[in-house]
């Protein structure tokens, strides 16, 4: 971040901006958003305190296994739909269309298949992730250089082999920035899905908290979810970077 022409260190923004929090909730211009300072001394209050522990262990779990599942079938479909023209053309539309629609309208149908439990939270989860992931193996697939398919099919590589030492690797750049979107995206779906489906996890805390007019609490259980997300999101950037000369050699 640079202002006038003067480099300021990292995350100075967040300073900032965290100041000008502090200053309009000291105003008292709304009940709606108390000092920072004040959401802090309550984060720190509520972070080991067991409905925290239980709603962080219920989330994590939803959030994890959603992420999982949009992982282990979206890179295969990509990878696929990125060597495949017939599966290209087949899937290609609804790939488009679900990443367009709002999916919080397909809760409900969620609801009546699944149940009001933990599985329609881990579908919702994993429907919210799975086809940034798949667009984006598709792409990095689509970029590789032919030579080198070529090349293993005239060593006597079997599709198998191609898929998982070629395929993969050459188009790992864009699937990584695939996965690091599709776990923000699965961080909107677990709360939607915690919200509407079954009151549970951090949804539960919002609805607790934002129903009672605990503002404090609202807004450090919702700094804790930012950071969690944030946190997963900038590691995942780490890796991208650090495969990302895979795409020179590509």
């Amino acid at each position: 971040m640079q202002v006038f022409g003067v480099k300021l260190p990292a995350m100075s923004s967040l300073l900032l901006w965290g100041l000008l929090w502090e200053i309009v909730g000291q105003m008292g211009l709304t009940f709606f958003v108390p000092p920072l300072s004040q959401v802090f001394a309550t984060l720190f209050e509520i972070i080991g305190t067991p409905p925290f522990l239980k709603a962080l262990w219920e989330t994590g779990y939803a959030f994890f296994m959603g992420v999982f599942f949009a992982i282990v079938i979206g890179i295969p479909v990509g990878i696929l739909m990125g060597k495949s023209r017939f599966l290209d053309e087949l899937l290609l539309p609804w790939v488009n269309i679900f990443v367009s629609a709002p999916l919080t309208a397909l809760v409900p149908v969620l609801m009546v298949l699944f149940g009001f439990g933990l599985t329609s939270i881990i579908i919702t989860t994993t429907l919210f992730a799975i086809w940034i992931i798949i667009l984006n193996a598709r792409a990095g697939v689509r970029q590789i250089n032919r030579s080198l398919v070529d090349m293993a099919r005239s060593f006597g590589a079997s599709p198998l082999d191609a898929f998982t030492k070629i395929y993969f690797w050459a188009a790992l750049p864009e699937i990584l920035g695939g996965v690091r979107i599709g776990v923000i995206r699965a961080v909107k779906g677990v709360i939607i899905g915690q919200l509407l489906i079954s009151i549970v996890g951090f949804g539960a805390l919002f609805e607790l908290y934002a129903s009672n007019f605990l503002m404090g609490h609202f807004w450090a259980v919702l700094i804790i979810l930012f950071a969690l997300a944030f946190s997963i999101s900038e590691f995942l950037g780490y890796l991208e970077r650090k495969v990302a000369y895979y795409a020179a050699k590509r």
